[in-house]
This record gives C-alpha cells, sequence and structure tokens, in this order.
C-alpha cells in the first residue's frame, strides 16, 4: 500500500484523531473512508450534471 503525506492544521487533526478514536478506527482508516464518500458523491454528483447537460442540449436541438 502507497503512503501518501498529507498537512493539515493540528485543530483539524485533532477533530480526525477524536473521531477515529470514538469510531475506534486508525486515522489512516478514518480518511480512507472520507475519500471513498466524497469520490462516490463526487461521481454521483458528475452523473447528475452530465443527465442535466444532456435534456439541456436535447431540448435545444428539438
Amino acid at each position: 500500500m502507497a503512503r501518501v503525506l498529507i498537512s493539515m492544521s493540528n485543530d483539524f487533526l485533532s477533530k480526525v484523531d477524536g473521531i477515529a478514536t470514538s469510531e475506534q478506527r486508525t486515522r489512516s482508516e478514518l480518511i480512507r473512508e472520507a475519500l471513498r464518500v466524497y469520490i462516490k458523491r463526487n461521481k454521483i454528483s458528475n452523473n447528475v450534471k452530465a443527465e442535466e447537460n444532456a435534456t439541456i442540449l436535447s431540448e435545444l436541438l428539438d
């Protein structure tokens, strides 16, 4: 597994660690899950935008 170095404020890191501890996860597990959710939401959002654009284009071509 690859390692990635990221920077964040101490306050934000404390929040991340607090959540990880309360969920009995490692910091890495929590961040991976957060990124999975972000990627899934982004994909869904892009699909919705693509459908909206297709509808607009179809209306313009009619």
